[in-house]
């Protein structure tokens, strides 16, 4: 063999090598981020939420700028979409290990009646001792589920726990820069909802 075929093989060898680098490697980072979540693309600052948390402390987003926020609408009396959620919020941050310590998991009530801080923050703690729950006036709890598009209306009940609230069951993610980025449907799995925090937090 000549050495001009020599060259010539080493030559396309190392093309087809940067080919399968290229197709393997460098093109899905070039690829725009596929999430199981819906995306939010408006680039604004999340709504402002300024209410009360554990042991009657002001809570703001603001204070969590380091985190990623998961916030979630509910009620420590709901019999089972609000458990259930926070459950899989529990798993989700278990799922991503160290990088969980990133994500900041508040439920604000749409109970204010019921849910006091203290109760807020036992209720919490059953689930994951960092997970926070805020309260306050109901003209600003209102105020703020409007903001974010969530709908709640207390309901009568023959159970013993006298009212249940109808409320949307799903998830918004605001990223460590503030922005509004994801919502996640009640539907996702921990291993979805995990997938997608996972591209934020670290």
């Amino acid at each position: 063999m000549s050495s001009r075929t020599r060259n010539i093989m080493l030559i396309v060898g190392g093309f087809a090598i940067f080919a399968v680098f290229a197709w393997f490697i460098v093109l899905p980072r070039l690829q725009p981020a596929v999430f199981n979540g819906q995306v939010i693309q408006s680039g604004a600052p999340a709504p402002a939420v300024a209410l009360e948390g554990p042991g009657g402390k002001p809570v703001s987003l603001t204070d969590f700028e380091d985190k990623v926020v998961v916030m979630y609408f509910g009620y420590t009396s709901c019999p089972d979409v609000c458990p259930v959620t926070l459950s899989k919020l529990a798993k989700v941050k278990e799922i991503l290990g160290e990088d969980g310590d990133d994500m900041q998991v508040v439920m604000v009530t749409v109970d204010p009646e019921r849910d006091t801080a203290d109760v807020l923050e036992k209720y919490m703690a059953h689930f994951d001792p960092t997970f926070i729950g805020l309260t306050g006036d109901p003209a600003d709890i209102n105020r703020i589920a409007t903001v974010y598009g969530v709908y709640y209306e207390p309901e009568e009940s023959t159970s013993a726990l006298g009212y249940l609230v109808n409320h949307t069951s799903t998830l918004m993610v605001v990223d460590k820069s503030g922005e509004l980025k994801l919502i996640f449907p009640f539907d996702l799995t921990d291993e979805q909802v995990a997938a997608d925090l996972a591209r934020f937090v670290g």
